[in-house]
């Protein structure tokens, strides 16, 4: 079943980045259907979070997408090379999102493994975020799509993960952050192979 709208505009970007864990990610792109189950997250926390794009209340062409309503999928281009996507979540004006970082391919394997070019038994197919957006064909063409539409949503398959298998740990790549750098606000599931480096607790 899709996450209804109402899910997504929780407040709380803590909360849904550790919920999002075990929700099925789908994308159907010309007619190919791809899915994946989230293992790998990081939150957000907009205007205040030196970590991200909305930080300061900085609202440009890019970061528009974030400050409406939570439910849309933010894509942005990291380092000219690897897409990167984020669940837009929360209320208008308070610009939330969760980085998917890293995903179990679940339904469309053969697809999978052709846009990666490599077999599924490899951790790195969809092993952090730009892989995850390969894996799944996710482009800038996917940038503020609804997630409850037919191009990209989120389905609850009723995977559930007690709070002793999943790891929090500071996010990656932002060390521009300050000491928001060392914030606990990437969680993953431990012991799954698909959660990108590091991994360790």
């Amino acid at each position: 079943m899709k996450l209804p709208f109402s899910y997504y505009l929780n407040q709380d970007a803590l909360f849904l980045a550790k919920d999002l864990l075990g929700k099925v990610l789908y994308t159907q792109i010309d007619g190919e259907i791809t899915a994946g189950i989230i293992v790998e997250t990081e939150a957000y926390f907009g205007v205040e979070d030196k970590a991200s794009h909305a930080y300061g209340n900085r609202r440009t062409n890019r970061t528009e997408v974030m400050f409406g309503k939570g439910g849309v999928g933010y894509v942005y281009l990291c380092y000219g090379i690897h897409y990167m996507f984020n669940v837009v979540t929360s209320v208008e004006n308070e610009p939330n999102a969760i980085l998917i970082r890293a995903i179990e391919p679940l339904l469309g394997i053969e697809i999978i493994e052709r846009r990666r070019n490599m077999p599924v038994s490899k951790a790195t197919i969809s092993s952090g975020p730009g892989s995850a957006a390969k894996a799944l064909g996710i482009n800038m063409s996917l940038n503020k799509k609804d997630l409850d539409g037919e191009e990209i949503w989120i389905e609850d398959h009723n995977i559930r993960f007690n709070e002793d298998q999943i790891a929090a740990t500071p996010r990656v790549g932002i060390a521009y952050a300050e000491e928001h750098a060392f914030l606990p606000w990437r969680f993953f599931i431990k012991g799954n192979k698909y959660v990108s480096k590091p991994n360790k607790l």
